[in-house]
């Protein structure tokens, strides 16, 4: 009976441990194509020439300009302030690599507050509708610091109504990387799940022949 159990205790053992090795050795899982780097043109009022910004050259222009039109909801309000109201346009191109995705009309003097335009027609031909809504107060100033001729306003610089300049740092371009994280951990606890698994099977194994032996 002895040696019986010094088998079972020894396999139970062998089991576990190897799990743990293959828990312990396994790597992150296989991460997803990168996605090619964002990138804005912006054209406009002032502008001789399509300002040109991407993630690899000005990441944090890039990913703040984005800032002023990826909160807007799905519909939007059918029309906007009167035309002598709205100041100088600014149009943005939001891009993946080379190929354009979106596009907004900004107003950011426009009276009562900066203002956004969504076209109902879209590069990327998504299925959209057009509509006007209130921009962030920090849009001037965002536009300025990109490179956009705006005078330059003290109250978003400073914190004030609209809230400073946001700083982001670069590695927020790359979601790509916290996946693949996400994913190995979640396979190393899927394995550990499979270990404690294996340890009760075999452990209810050796009980169930115990018992069955000294019963027979």
């Amino acid at each position: 009976m002895v040696r019986r159990m010094r088998r079972l205790v020894a396999v139970l053992v062998g089991g576990l441990a190897a799990t743990l090795v293959a828990v312990a050795t396994a790597g992150p899982a296989t991460a997803a194509p990168k996605p090619p780097p964002a990138g804005v043109d912006i054209t406009g009022d002032g502008l001789a020439e399509p300002l040109r910004l991407r993630a690899e050259s000005h990441p944090q222009h890039v990913v703040a300009v984005i800032d002023q039109v990826n909160f807007l909801p799905g519909i939007g309000q059918k029309t906007g302030p009167k035309a002598g109201d709205l100041g100088p346009k600014y149009t943005i191109v939001v891009l993946a690599g080379d190929t354009p995705k979106q596009t907004f009309d900004l107003y950011p003097k426009a009276k009562g507050g900066p203002r956004v335009f969504r076209p109902a027609k879209q590069p990327d031909n998504r299925k959209t509708s057009a509509g006007w809504f209130l921009g962030r107060l920090s849009m001037s100033e965002t536009l300025r610091t990109a490179g956009v001729p705006l005078e330059r306003e003290f109250d978003t610089v400073s914190g004030g109504v609209g809230g400073g300049e946001r700083v982001i740092p670069e590695d927020a371009l790359d979601p790509a990387r916290d996946i693949d994280e996400a994913l190995g951990e979640m396979q190393r606890l899927l394995l550990l799940n499979g270990a404690v698994v294996l340890v009760i099977t075999l452990g209810l194994a050796g009980i169930a022949l115990l018992i069955r032996r000294r019963t027979s």
